[in-house]
């Protein structure tokens, strides 16, 4: 009887189609790669013109149509900036890959590019995320680096548009045109940098009065 139960467990799983993706606890790169080089069909979060996957263990602090803060289960910060006018009019990947960056490379995975830079600041690291036309950007310890970047991936991958949706919205001038000039692939672009948002953030200050919000993370 158990031999059949083990059997029909067996015939299960390869109906069902599952597979499980092994991460390393060190490698970047290779993450990277497995990640994004993987189809995402799963969304839980949806807007108008375009929806994504926020991972378990992660939650929003606030969003609003084309920006969020989201928060790691070990309180870490994320800075996402989804730019769906650079998706509208396509702009290229033109990012030059930083031989001063602690990490730096240039990302080209099923017809989606961007890139990935990491700079050391002080004790921590900060991640510039681009990817999908949607950027992410964090100041993490080095522990959580792997983590971090991990979990940008299974956001970034799954950001999926409609652009008919996107087209009409703009056709109606909903769009706000303040980001017109904005492209996250521009290296002579006047971008801000989020440096300094992640760093007022992360002040004694704002930990403090983060302390008693209630924030929902995926289980």
């Amino acid at each position: 009887m158990k031999k059949i139960i083990v059997l029909l467990s067996i015939v299960m799983l390869f109906m069902s189609g599952c597979s499980v993706t092994k991460l390393d606890s060190e490698d970047i790169g290779k993450n990277i790669k497995t990640l994004l080089s993987t189809d995402n069909n799963l969304f839980n979060v949806f807007y108008d013109g375009y929806k994504y996957y926020l991972p378990k263990g992660t939650g929003f602090v606030s969003r609003d149509d084309y920006n969020a803060i989201i928060k790691d289960a070990n309180g870490n910060r994320y800075f996402l900036y989804v730019d769906v006018i650079s998706y509208y009019e396509k702009h290229k990947n033109t990012y030059q890959e930083s031989k001063k960056s602690h990490y730096s490379r240039i990302l080209n995975y099923n017809n989606k590019t961007g890139y990935i830079q990491i700079d050391k600041k002080g004790s921590k690291y900060f991640i510039q995320f681009v990817y999908n036309y949607a950027k992410i950007e964090a100041l993490v310890p080095k522990e959580d680096l792997t983590d971090s970047i991990n979990n940008m991936c299974y956001i970034l991958r799954s950001i999926k548009f409609n652009r008919k949706v996107i087209e009409s919205m703009i056709g109606e001038d909903t769009l706000d045109y303040k980001e017109q000039n904005y492209s996250l692939f521009k290296d002579d672009s006047k971008n801000e940098n989020f440096l300094g948002v992640v760093e007022k953030y992360e002040t004694d200050d704002y930990k403090k009065d983060l302390e008693d919000e209630k924030i929902d993370l995926n289980n």
